[in-house]
């Protein structure tokens, strides 16, 4: 009898055991272990598992873990990993309006605004009508935030950029910032630095305030603009669309409400970076900040918009990020 009761309590452990965790997940980001990015993603996991009371286990990999950074997508529809947390413009050779909708350059001016139009303005839809032809669902939006401007010149508005000798990334960003009058030219990330430093370029499209702070970036190129005026990626979290089929209602609702709380948690994270950064920027003495304006702002994105329309041109898919992204602008006010 003793022995009996014995099996049936190990029986009942094993069963709770496999209860724990009923489902484990791989997914890969597109940021390098350590960056703060991914430190970050890795404390999304930690969400969803104490938000689904240990049913979902996800393991997060870094960049380049199982395949290169661009071809995770096709990785995830084979079914080599369940998922990923990436920045959307990386399969713009797909299909243009990967690229439009991940970085509508001069868009937003803070990523409330963007998390709004994913949530209420059919940016959600948007996306899983992009991704689901691939093999995908799409769970929710995050971001790093608005990109602070690198500049070793002063800039105080759309006037200011007229041949600037500027780095900024291949695609839509070249193309707003070459419309607006700059001369943009691609570098990478790596030779930022030292270009700004020999003033081989005079400014540069790099990232958010803090990390341009913490790599010296402003002691180079000490006229920094911030908030930033042009870059805020958008950064989905997608998985396997059969596997989220199969998935019951309750562990899909999680899995959002997830993602949801961790770009609030995001944002505010490096938020909370960039104004201890502007802090010590400021006491420096020898860095100068500059904020556009309103008008300013608005200006730019009415030279962008011309720039996201060509865009546009180039896919169905395309035209109709561009309809569905200038219909909620033009009804939120934020094209003017």
């Amino acid at each position: 009898m003793k022995l009996r009761l014995t099996m049936t309590a190990v029986a009942a452990l094993i069963a709770g055991s496999a209860l724990a965790q009923d489902y484990s997940f791989r997914f890969q980001s597109s940021d390098p272990a350590g960056n703060p990015n991914f430190e970050l993603q890795q404390k999304w996991t930690e969400m969803v598992a104490e938000m689904t009371d240990g049913a979902v286990a996800i393991e997060l990999l870094p960049v380049d873990s199982i395949v290169a950074h661009n071809e995770t997508q096709d990785a995830i529809a084979a079914g080599i990993l369940d998922g990923h947390v990436t920045d959307t413009s990386y399969f713009s050779g797909k299909d243009p309006a990967f690229g439009l909708i991940a970085n509508p350059v001069g868009a937003w001016s803070a990523p409330e605004q963007m998390f709004t139009f994913m949530r209420e303005g059919g940016g959600n839809e948007l996306m899983n009508t992009l991704v689901e032809p691939y093999g995908l669902h799409f769970i929710g939006a995050t971001t790093p935030g608005l990109e602070a401007f690198v500049s070793a010149v002063p800039l105080d508005g759309v006037d200011d950029l007229n041949g600037l000798k500027m780095r900024a990334p291949e695609g839509l960003v070249q193309q707003v910032f070459a419309a607006a009058g700059a001369a943009p030219v691609n570098l990478p990330g790596s030779e930022v630095f030292t270009s700004l430093d020999k003033h081989v370029i005079d400014a540069a499209d790099y990232t958010v305030f803090s990390t341009n702070q913490a790599q010296g970036l402003n002691d180079v190129a000490p006229h920094p603009v911030y908030p930033g005026f042009h870059s805020m990626p958008l950064v989905e979290i997608s998985m396997n669309k059969s596997t989220w089929d199969a998935l019951p209602e309750d562990i899909q609702q999680e899995l959002t409400q997830s993602v949801e709380a961790f770009a609030e948690m995001q944002v505010a994270a490096l938020r909370e970076a960039d104004i201890a950064a502007v802090a010590e920027a400021q006491a420096s003495g020898t860095i100068t900040i500059h904020d556009w304006s309103a008008e300013e702002r608005a200006k730019f994105r009415t030279i962008a918009l011309g720039e996201w329309q060509k865009v546009a041109e180039r896919s169905d898919n395309a035209q109709l990020v561009f309809d569905t992204l200038t219909t909620y602008l033009a009804e939120a006010g934020l094209l003017n």
